[in-house]
């Protein structure tokens, strides 16, 4: 088997540059394609997967569990385009609402929340990036 690998062309030729000599590179045209897709692919992944910092809106801490689902079964139907997020730490559940990059939009939709759920608040968490952000960093980028 090796000997049929050695009868193939080398591509490959090595040049001596130490007398100040040039080196000419071919390079195949459909390759700067593929490293392109390769990097635009990277970034869709990279977009959709990343978390980043932002704000919810914590409506509820409970250690009831009923109550907790509750509220998220209230939350989807009330805001059904908006992420609902049950989340348990020892011993309470928490239920928080919404992602936001800037603390002023949480704010704004904190008035909306705090008519059905009183006492909710603003609470600093790592958020999911939303689609529309998603269109406007494919958008604005150097691609």
């Amino acid at each position: 088997m090796l000997w049929a690998l050695s009868a193939l062309p080398a591509a490959a030729q090595t040049i001596d540059t130490t007398s100040g000599g040039n080196i000419l590179v071919y390079r195949d045209s459909r390759f700067d394609l593929l490293v392109r897709k390769q990097a635009e692919y990277n970034e869709r992944i990279n977009l959709t997967r990343k978390y980043s910092h932002g704000f919810r809106i914590q409506v509820l801490n409970t250690q009831d569990r009923a109550a907790a689902i509750g509220a998220k079964t209230k939350l989807l139907q009330l805001f059904p385009s908006e992420k609902v997020y049950l989340l348990y730490q020892e011993p309470n559940f928490k239920v928080r609402w919404g992602n936001f990059r800037e603390r002023a939009d949480a704010d704004a939709q904190l008035d909306q929340i705090t008519r059905q759920f009183p006492g909710s608040f603003v609470i600093p968490s790592p958020i999911e990036p939303k689609p529309e952000w998603l269109k406007e960093a494919g958008d604005s980028g150097p691609m």
